[in-house]
């Protein structure tokens, strides 16, 4: 059956990558390339419902997703940054991040999910962090990326235990992509160990890898870059 792949974050580092590397492959009918920066039939914004219904009903129109990718995220915007202390805490900020980091990619799952037939292997995957991991955490800090990444994770797992109850070889996973040479990273890139900055090309790579590998059992988890379970 022929399909098509969906990168939702289309014009940032690494869902360009994402989605020049799945055009290259050619593994795919059609590679649907999703952006707030788009317009027309590409645009989708995470915080706004309705953008991200449109989107889902251009997929329709074609080969059905087999692959859905989620590259987004929100760690800091003009002097917003990643909370150091409590008293950093702000409401508006908080909930701008929960609304890009965990409700927007839960919505793309809303409505994209539907989308995908059953009997099909598929792949729902959505780009979150290490530093989301609760278990893992030793340092603290960055409250409002931490735990909108986290919020996140939960509702990967929730969404892979309903979507089993569908249709069994769709995998929900959320991935860990490294520390990626993107904007969202440049203002911490100074603490990172030599070799570990990844450029978008060689992270999208590792994570389809990492997707190729998936099996219905490891859907609901979050995985790194080479593969390996991080614990939530």
């Amino acid at each position: 059956m022929s399909s098509s792949a969906v990168v939702i974050g289309a014009s940032g580092g690494i869902g360009a990558a994402f989605e020049a590397a799945l055009i290259e492959e050619g593994a795919f009918e059609v590679v649907h390339g999703f952006a707030r920066s788009r317009r027309g039939d590409a645009h989708i914004d995470l915080t706004d419902e309705t953008s991200i219904e449109a989107a889902a009903a251009q997929v329709a129109k074609g080969p059905p997703p087999s692959l859905v990718i989620v590259a987004t995220g929100l760690l800091h915007e003009g002097e917003k940054g990643p909370e150091k202390a409590l008293r950093d805490l702000d409401p508006e900020w908080l909930a701008k991040t929960y609304a890009v980091n965990a409700i927007g990619p839960v919505l793309v799952a809303k409505h994209f999910l539907p989308l995908i037939p059953k009997g099909q292997r598929a792949v729902f995957a959505a780009l979150s962090a290490r530093v989301a991991s609760i278990s893992d955490n030793g340092l603290g800090g960055w409250h409002g990326y931490r735990a909108s990444k986290a919020a996140l994770n939960m509702m990967v797992r929730n969404l892979a235990i309903e979507e089993a109850r569908r249709k069994s070889r769709t995998v929900v996973v959320a991935l860990h992509p490294g520390t990626v040479d993107t904007p969202l990273s440049k203002p911490f890139q100074g603490n990172v160990p030599e070799g570990r900055l990844f450029d978008p090309e060689r992270a999208a790579l590792q994570l389809l890898d990492v997707i190729e590998d998936l099996k219905v059992p490891d859907s609901g988890k979050l995985f790194d870059y080479e593969g390996r379970e991080i614990a939530f």
